[in-house]
């Protein structure tokens, strides 16, 4: 068992290869603790997370959200200036509030579905794939969005099969550098290594 400060000096011993940044991709399937696994190694780390659920223009937009983050985040980034956006406003179904910014940190965490993908692993200074039993998942994903509308349930069921065809092409869990036990999350700071 390593901890999550042990995690934070191996990350921030890595080269930056997002220009001066050391991206950090937390990918894995809906409910499956990534966004508390996230939260727990940026404490460590006293680094930022940018979540892509922040980024996505509604539930069409799984896979397709991808150019917004790379304009709005990923390219200021890599230039060594603040990103900044407007996080989607999930309830009133448009972008809006105060603007977020995350600035060119040592490390960001980049939380979310996809954050792993193919196409930004050659800039990723390391990578977490955060797995759990896809009942827990499900559990998980309904108490905290809401357990009682029938069209989220919907939504869900179609957004998870998406995602395990995109892990599946992608090969996601075998290019990154950690798989995380997401069903273990309460059990104290431990992790699994690959």
């Amino acid at each position: 068992m390593d901890s999550f400060a042990d995690l934070a000096a191996r990350i921030l011993a890595t080269e930056p290869r997002l220009g001066p940044v050391r991206l950090v991709a937390i990918d894995g399937p809906s409910g499956s603790g990534k966004s508390w696994f996230a939260g727990r190694l940026a404490k460590a780390a006293d680094v930022p997370v940018v979540h892509t659920d922040d980024l996505l223009d509604g539930w069409e937009d799984q896979f397709t959200f991808w150019p917004r983050l790379e304009e709005q985040v990923l390219e200021p980034l890599r230039h060594g200036r603040p990103a900044t956006y407007r996080r989607y406003l999930w309830h009133r179904r448009e972008f809006g509030g105060v603007p977020l910014t995350c600035e060119p940190a040592a490390a960001v965490l980049l939380e979310g579905v996809t954050s792993a993908r193919r196409a930004i692993r050659p800039e990723l200074s390391y990578s977490v794939f955060v797995t759990a039993p896809a009942d827990l998942r499900w559990r998980r994903v309904l108490a905290r969005d809401g357990a009682d509308d029938v069209a989220y349930r919907a939504y869900l069921e179609r957004w998870r099969a998406a995602e395990d065809e995109h892990f599946a092409a992608e090969a996601t869990a075998a290019h990154v550098d950690l798989v995380v036990d997401g069903a273990a999350e309460g059990s104290g700071e431990g992790y699994e290594r690959l």
